[in-house]
């Protein structure tokens, strides 16, 4: 009985331990968006993360007739990618992120985790050479 007992308790450990992996490790997606750096922010009670969200452009409408502006909510776990983004606000920002099925409270309040910043660009300047006329 002690083998039989010892045997659904390895089994109910395993399961357990995938799903954990699954819910909370595994990555689900990854890609890259781009935006205006909206605002970034360190915050937390007890585990302090770094926050921010990135306002894409264009509108998008999650019921027919309405408009909502297109905001991509993210957390950072690096902080020299914290750094960067620290200095950002108010940029255009190219994101490279991993999606995760859930979310750690260490890791941040999103499941959208931001691994790396591939571009900064200033936001309101335009380049006058691509102008198709004379200035």
């Amino acid at each position: 009985m002690k083998k039989i007992a010892w045997i659904i308790g390895l089994i109910l450990i395993v399961v357990l331990t995938g799903l954990f992996w699954y819910k909370y490790l595994f990555v689900f997606g990854e890609g890259v968006k781009a935006g205006s750096l909206n605002y970034f922010v360190k915050k937390g009670v007890i585990f302090k993360t770094y926050e921010g969200r990135v306002v894409q452009e264009g509108f998008q409408s999650p019921t027919a007739g309405g408009l909502q502006s297109n905001e991509f909510r993210f957390s950072v776990v690096d902080a020299s990618v914290a750094e960067e983004l620290e200095r950002s606000s108010g940029k255009h920002v190219e994101l490279r992120y991993k999606e995760y099925n859930g979310i750690l409270p260490w890791r941040g309040t999103s499941k959208f985790v931001v691994t790396e910043v591939l571009t900064i660009k200033d936001g309101g300047k335009t380049d006058s050479s691509a102008l198709p006329y004379d200035q």
